[in-house]
This record gives structure tokens, C-alpha cells and sequence, in this order.
């Protein structure tokens, strides 16, 4: 097996991996995450995933014709643009469930 082979590989075990802790979080909890995986998801899942929303982002923009003609612009946008996106860039490190994290005291 070639290397390249073997890297499309890893990255869609690790993607697949890394997206199947999303049912594991539990809403309203400040999440914990270890240093581990913080490493994780600042090597391997946020790359993934920005490049889950620039591909998300084209597919939005060539099917945005076809959405607007089916009146569902912002379902499409929601789901191939803002979720990806929030799952890049609005969570903390390591945590699982997008959105800021405040701390309650």
C-alpha cells in the first residue's frame, strides 16, 4: 500500500473517530478536556474540519442557484457552511460540542 493511500486512510479513521465523540457530550456541562486531546484536535480535527468547511463553502456556492430555486437557502447554508464552521472555530480546544465555554461561579 502506498503512502498516500495510507494517509487518506488515517485521516478518515481519525476523522471518523473524532466525530463520534460528538454524541458523547452532554449539553449544559463545562467540558474537561486532557492535554491529549487538546493535541488532537488542534493537529488533526480543526484542519479536517476547516477543510470540511472550505469544501462546504464551494458546495454552497454552486448549489445556491438550485437552493434559492427550492427556497431553502438557509437550510443549505446552515448545514454545509455554519455548522462545520462552528465546529471549527467556535468551541474550545479539545471540547466536543461547539459554542464559547463560560466558566459559572
Amino acid at each position: 500500500m502506498n503512502l498516500k493511500k495510507l494517509s487518506v486512510r488515517a485521516v478518515a479513521l481519525t476523522t471518523c473517530l473524532a466525530m463520534s465523540s460528538f454524541a458523547l457530550a452532554k449539553d449544559g456541562e463545562l467540558e474537561d478536556p486532557s492535554a491529549a486531546a487538546m493535541a488532537l484536535d488542534l493537529v488533526i480535527v480543526r484542519p479536517v474540519m476547516l477543510g470540511v468547511t472550505v469544501l462546504g463553502t464551494a458546495a454552497f456556492l454552486v448549489a445556491l442557484p438550485f437552493s434559492a430555486a427550492g427556497g431553502n437557502v438557509k437550510q443549505s447554508a446552515q448545514t454545509l457552511v455554519v455548522g462545520p464552521g462552528e465546529t471549527t472555530f467556535v468551541r474550545c480546544l479539545g471540547c466536543t460540542t461547539p459554542g464559547y465555554q463560560h466558566d459559572v461561579e
